[in-house]
């Protein structure tokens, strides 16, 4: 098995992830709906796109389509879901933008984590991608239910 870096397609995948999780992140925490909101959701939502679609290109962990292409194709459709009630302006647009947009980056940071613990020598690989996830998830949801009240008050 190859790493993930040994490749042109690998390095601008890792480089789009760690630019999606840093951008994602100062999304996060800056004032929402500002013009810096804006140009900086938008540099990951591209960064997105970028990651995502150099998944499809990676096949060295199993050889064909696996799992974390299926994660791949979820992740497209959270982040799509994000941007298309910014681009539509309906009613409970915001909410829905909010969400989408919160959890591609849980999910973003669920892949880094699993990521991380598989590289731990001599752990369980698919142990290890399921303890990160689940732990990463059940944080966000927390975190979200807990934020998003302050984060729909901040908007703009």
């Amino acid at each position: 098995m190859t790493t993930l870096v040994h490749s042109t397609t690998g390095f601008i995948h890792l480089f789009t992830a760690i630019g999606a999780m840093a951008t994602g992140t100062l999304v996060l925490m800056l004032k929402k709906g500002t013009r810096t909101h804006r140009f900086i959701g938008y540099l990951y939502f591209y960064l997105m796109l970028v990651m995502n679609s150099t998944a499809f290109m990676l096949y060295g962990l199993f050889g064909t389509f696996g799992p974390f292409h299926v994660a791949a194709v979820a992740s497209l459709i959270t982040v799509l879901f994000g941007l298309i009630p910014v681009i539509r302006r309906k009613p409970g647009w915001l909410r829905q933008h909010l969400t989408f947009m919160y959890y591609s980056i849980v999910g973003l940071y669920a892949a880094f984590a699993s990521e991380t613990l598989t590289r731990i020598p001599k752990s369980p690989f698919f142990t290890m991608v399921i303890i990160a996830t689940i732990a990463i998830t059940i944080a966000g949801v927390f975190i979200f239910k807990r934020m998003k009240p302050i984060w729909l008050k901040r908007h703009g």
